[in-house]
């Protein structure tokens, strides 16, 4: 077990959301936590605010993460990394171009590659490390609507669990954690009456205790977890039916005014 009281963690998109809340429970267990964002300004408001570090960090781009990485292993070695640095883009796939479904991924999917491949020969060779890659419930379920955001969340979930079978005997591992819908700016404007929610806090902190119990994959709510199976068992025609309940007849629409400031940092 890595002990979080003076260990080295990194958080991806720290700046706000998930990743801040995160990089808060870190630090109240004794980390030396430094948060990465492409926005470097909400990155050192909320380094400020938590008492941590930021730093500038595109996890798209290897050598911005390469750079971000080795500024925080001037701490010491980097025993733990959040890759928590996502986007949501809503609208059927058609009505998207095709430059951001490929930004998407890039941040979505490759992110996670970058940081899994930057970090884990450090980890390797030191025979200690934990890797938790923040994927969703859309990781178990699709949705009409955010049809390339299933696709970069099931993609993380498997590149996890096959990494995560290769790093066996190491000393490293890697942890996929799932949640529903999170009331952060990635959900803003959207309908969520009718799904199960969270607060960061509450994914943060279950972000942190992986570092103690190294689960393979952690859904939140824990309910949820054979959502999976009932996605793979039940018949397609049935299972858009039921969705339908839930995203409506026309997926993939929201409240253009309380999501415009998401949709303007996008962008950028």
């Amino acid at each position: 077990m890595i002990r979080l009281d003076g260990a080295v963690a990194c958080v991806t998109g720290g700046g706000r959301g998930i990743g801040r809340a995160t990089a808060a429970a870190l630090t109240a267990r004794g980390a030396q936590v430094w948060i990465g964002d492409i926005d470097l300004a909400a990155a050192r408001a909320a380094a400020d605010e938590i008492g941590c570090h930021a730093a500038l960090l595109d996890v798209a781009d290897p050598d911005s993460f390469t750079q971000f990485l080795d500024l925080a292993g001037q701490s010491g070695p980097v025993e733990v990394l959040v890759n928590n640095a996502g986007i949501m883009r809503l609208s059927p796939f058609l009505e998207l171009d095709l430059a951001g479904h490929h930004r998407e991924l890039a941040i979505n999917v490759g992110g996670v590659v970058n940081g899994m491949s930057l970090a884990l020969p450090g980890m390797v060779s030191r025979g200690r490390g934990h890797i938790v890659n923040v994927a969703s419930m859309a990781a178990k379920v699709t949705t009409p609507g955010v049809a390339v955001y299933c696709a970069s969340k099931f993609a993380v979930a498997a590149l996890s669990r096959a990494v995560r079978a290769e790093l066996a005997g190491t000393g490293v591992t890697i942890t996929t954690v799932m949640p529903a819908a999170v009331h952060t700016e990635l959900t803003s404007g959207v309908n969520l009456n009718l799904q199960p929610t969270l607060e960061p806090d509450q994914v943060g902190q279950a972000i942190v205790d992986t570092v103690r119990h190294r689960r393979a994959e952690v859904t939140l709510p824990r309910w949820l977890a054979p959502m999976g199976v009932i996605e793979q068992g039940i018949p397609e025609s049935a299972l858009n039916a039921i969705k339908s309940r839930f995203v409506g007849s026309d997926p993939g629409r929201f409240e253009a005014d309380s999501r415009r400031a998401y949709l303007d940092r996008l962008k950028r």
